[in-house]
């Protein structure tokens, strides 16, 4: 049971609570309490309707936006903190990703729709824990249990096959049951039903977590992991983890795939910036004996962090990773309107002759200042 006061969790907590007494803390802000982690969100659920909601918070003097109507969910802003409060609900139907809800006023009702035991607890203002399915115990023994029958559960919601395996390296300290792996593999055909960009946000949160190996093992022992990245070997990534490289998505992902990395792009619907910098990640990087020369050489074209993540994937020494990261990146000191002050007229061959003054200082070993590389122009071919 957490001693802290909940409404001391975020600035605004308390008003929010002052508008709308009867609700509670749910989900992952409860469970982090119990497991005394750092909390991210704070969700909220109450018995209100939304408009009862809305109508209440907009007297307290807090803003609200009908975020997710459809579903029950506003959000409500206060002392500069976003809280999204959703009303009770119970499914009608399902369909392997969606669901059709109805309100309700009962607490159990709403709990029983949630994926995992240490996810369907409730935490009420005064303190008080509401634990309708054993989820504080199982948190403790480090189980990671369904509510109620997984693959009936796995069958309304086939994202939660990929939820299992990122909670799963969290906070489980023991093996799933028998039961629950076949209901994993049997739901392996119904992860094709979720959007690309669904996957890789699980992926990168898995992929995020301080000790994600046991469950990516797991993932592709039940056929999961071969499910959404055809290509992931994770004893490559054990290398990775072993030698105690930092908890980064992007360079963890790079280790695990073994195929083409454009095509991981474009199967996981990276941003720009992920894919930019994936496939930044694979390409050459200093030898362990490198001299400095030819760090500066590495530096003046590629940033340090991108060399670093290389020099993990590619199992170089914690010395050439320091090197890298302490040796300060040389910068070519001159720009085309250089060139121009020292009497070269615009067009292509200005760029041609900064070209090659930049070939000619990284040859050099990046050392040159702007006056040796202006001087140099004169013993450039013509």
């Amino acid at each position: 049971m957490p001693r802290r006061d909940p409404a001391t969790l975020r600035p605004g907590l308390a008003a929010v609570w002052d508008a709308l007494p009867r609700a509670r803390l749910v989900g992952g802000v409860v469970r982090d309490l119990l497991a005394g982690v750092e909390t991210v969100d704070i969700d909220l659920a109450t018995p209100e309707p939304p408009d009862a909601m809305m109508h209440r918070l907009a007297a307290a003097g807090i803003k609200t936006i009908p975020t997710g109507l459809a579903h029950g969910t506003i959000t409500a802003l206060c002392a500069g903190q976003h809280f999204e409060i959703t009303t009770l609900r119970r499914d009608i139907a399902t369909d392997g990703r969606h669901a059709v809800v109805a309100y309700t006023e009962d607490w159990r009702q709403d709990a029983a729709r949630r994926d995992f035991t240490c996810n369907a607890m409730s935490l009420d203002r005064d303190g008080g824990l509401h634990d309708y399915f054993g989820g504080a115990a199982d948190l403790a023994a480090g189980v990671l249990r369904f509510v109620g029958d997984p693959a009936t559960r796995l069958a309304e919601d086939y994202l939660r096959v990929l939820r299992f395996f990122r909670f799963y390296a969290r906070f489980a300290r023991q093996s799933p049951a028998p039961d629950v792996c076949q209901a994993l593999a049997d739901a392996v055909p119904g992860l094709a039903q979720l959007s690309v960009e669904r996957v890789w946000h699980e992926v990168k949160r898995l992929l995020a977590a301080a000790a994600p190996l046991d469950s990516l093992v797991l993932m592709h022992r039940l056929g999961v992991l071969p499910a959404v990245l055809p290509n992931a070997n994770p004893a490559r990534l054990a290398a990775l983890l072993a030698a105690g490289a930092p908890a980064e998505p992007l360079l963890r992902l790079a280790a695990l795939h073994t195929g083409d990395p454009n095509a991981l792009a474009d199967r996981l619907r990276l941003s720009g910036d992920e894919r930019q910098h994936l496939l930044a990640l694979i390409g050459p990087v200093p030898a362990d004996d490198a001299d400095d020369r030819q760090l500066r050489q590495a530096l003046a074209d590629t940033p340090a962090a991108i060399l670093i993540g290389r020099a993990w994937l590619a199992g170089r020494s914690a010395s050439l990773r320091q090197r890298l990261a302490t040796l300060p990146a040389p910068v070519f000191p001159l720009h085309g309107r250089d060139l121009l002050a020292a009497g070269l007229p615009p067009g292509p061959a200005l760029g041609q002759t900064l070209a090659a003054l930049r070939r000619w200082w990284w040859d050099g070993g990046c050392t040159a200042d702007r006056t040796a590389c202006l001087a140099a122009m004169a013993s450039l071919p013509r």
